[in-house]
């Protein structure tokens, strides 16, 4: 049987591992009175273990929501305990998938600001809105939240996670490079390693990035932590092609934390590549009743249609479109992994108005371009989509399945050197990348046949930029009422700029060095006036 293994995955990587852990933190007083810290026990270790970065374990987080909905009955003015409730109630949302969980937080973050406004040093609150506009997909809102508190506040680590994860959400990578550069001089812990990881992993830089999770796995001091860190080594080993090393890490991850459902989905997409696919199927199953993402549901659907499952895929993309409707009555932002469906399973016109939506917020992470160009080949506009494809690879990660779309892309609209090249990579990447895509992906290769003996015309590849980018946080154009009102009526919209000035290099030592204590090998990561030059103008005409 051909290997089996879920499409999407990239699209999630680290994600689910970089929760919201370091926004309930301890803090220095406010003029008003505050109730008493609360005594030594599960409640104190969760509020020590964030204060200092680490992620509590769910049981002592459970404590700490109670302890807080107690002292904010008994005192109703104290915006600390408000504070650290809010913030609570949205890590615990994120890691049980309960966005139930965003309305309570969101009352309880802004009766802390009635409290004690942002002006008068309330910078938890506004670090607690950020996290939770981050969860609900609106990062141009969490940005807005993180910058103000980082201009109250500069010094303040626990502002720099949160406004990491809204620039990454926004493609705006130089910009997240910098604030981790920041956050590093400000703290060391596990929140600053779960993020540098994903900032290394972003650049395409997969020897540093698995270097400092490996790092974070050996430096873990409690199991939620240990869990957390191997869930990291999971995801990358994954996404290098090595299933069987990401099934030890997901493993290892279940064997600190029972619980941890998120790698009970990674360890099934990698032995689903492994052909074990019955214990796939059962791992699911199992993640699907305690964590129903709609990520986790495309995976699981996938799998099931390329076993000839038809059925029982159907019974998953489902349950995924009410997923997204209940999150959305939440506040959650669910067209991403909606025009993915769309795309492949529905309506990819459809696709196409999410991702234009998305590209108007100001949401122009590579896994938007990616969705975008995608949609837009499958809505048989190739041409429209190439720009978008080109964006989402020449950005640093090294996704097979990004370089899959993008091939296929090019195959067809006759560029077949650069479409062999590109789906050559995917397979090298990770040949077990998608159940139903990675088959074609084959074929597409074998159609494409060996290069011609004579090389191809365009042999030395995309030019190289020696520039430095000088505004990596240069905000998003906006559209039009125009441009928005068409979008609304139709699947095509106005052209529109991505931000894709390439992202600076972090200033910070190599991950490899600071994990290993010896210098990683120069080929390891490219050097720093390696630019590739982006595309100017993807357009999404309309």
């Amino acid at each position: 049987m051909r290997s089996k293994t879920l499409k999407n995955a990239a699209v999630s990587t680290l994600v689910g591992a970089a929760l919201v852990t370091g926004v309930i933190m301890l803090a220095p007083g406010w003029e008003k009175k505050e109730a008493p810290p609360p005594a030594s026990g599960p409640a104190a270790r969760a509020l020590a273990a964030s204060d200092t970065g680490a992620p509590p374990s769910l049981a002592d987080l459970n404590a700490l929501i109670r302890d807080r909905e107690k002292l904010v009955r008994a005192f109703p003015d104290d915006a600390l305990s408000w504070a650290q409730l809010g913030s609570a109630y949205v890590e615990r949302g994120t890691r049980l998938g309960r966005t139930d969980h965003y309305p309570k937080a969101e009352r309880a973050l802004r009766r802390s600001l009635r409290e004690v406004p942002a002006s008068k040093g309330n910078i938890e609150a506004l670090v607690g809105l950020a996290e939770l506009a981050n969860a609900r997909q609106d990062f141009a809102g969490a940005r807005g939240y993180a910058e103000s508190a980082r201009k109250q506040k500069p010094k303040r680590w626990t502002v720099y996670p949160a406004l990491i994860d809204a620039y990454n959400g926004l493609g705006n990578y130089g910009a997240a490079g910098k604030a981790m550069d920041t956050l590093l001089e400000l703290h060391s812990g596990p929140q600053a390693q779960g993020r540098e990881v994903t900032v290394y992993r972003n650049r395409g830089w997969r020897e540093d990035a698995a270097a400092l999770a490996y790092g974070a796995t050996a430096n873990s001091r409690t199991p939620t932590e240990r869990a957390m860190a191997l869930h990291r080594e999971g995801e990358l080993a994954w996404e290098r092609g090595e299933p069987e090393d990401a099934v030890e890490h997901f493993t290892d991850a279940l064997k600190a934390v029972p619980e941890h459902y998120r790698s009970l989905v990674g360890r099934a997409r990698a032995l689903a590549a492994l052909e074990r696919t019955d214990e796939a199927l059962h791992d699911y199953e199992i993640a699907l009743k305690k964590l129903p993402l709609p990520e986790y549901l495309l995976e699981a659907g996938e799998l099931y249609e390329s076993l000839g499952l038809n059925g029982d895929a159907t019974t998953r993309y489902e349950l995924l479109r009410r997923q997204v409707t209940r999150a959305g009555e939440h506040g959650v932002d669910g067209d991403l992994v909606l025009a993915r469906y769309e795309a492949d399973h529905g309506d990819p016109a459809a696709a196409v108005r999410r991702m234009q939506g998305e590209w108007r917020r100001g949401h122009r992470s590579v896994e938007v371009a990616d969705t975008m160009g995608w949609a837009l080949y499958k809505a048989g506009r190739p041409e429209d989509g190439l720009p978008f494809a080109k964006l989402a690879n020449n950005r640093g990660v090294r996704s097979a399945l990004f370089s899959y779309h993008l091939g296929q892309i090019q195959r067809t609209l006759g560029e077949y050197g650069a479409a062999r090249r590109n789906i050559d990579e995917a397979l090298r990447t990770n040949p077990h990348f998608s159940p139903l895509l990675a088959p074609r992906a084959r074929s597409a290769q074998e159609s494409l046949g060996e290069p011609p003996l004579e090389g191809p015309a365009d042999v030395m590849g995309e030019p190289w930029d020696t520039e430095e980018s000088e505004s990596p946080s240069e905000s998003p154009s906006t559209p039009s009422p125009s441009q928005s009102a068409s979008a609304s009526s139709g699947p095509s919209a106005a052209a529109e700029e991505p931000s894709s000035s390439p992202a600076p290099v972090p200033s910070s030592a190599p991950a490899s060095e600071r994990a290993t204590g010896s210098a990683a090998p120069a080929a390891a990561r490219p050097a720093p006036h390696l630019r590739p030059v982006l595309p100017s103008a993807p357009a999404t005409a309309d």
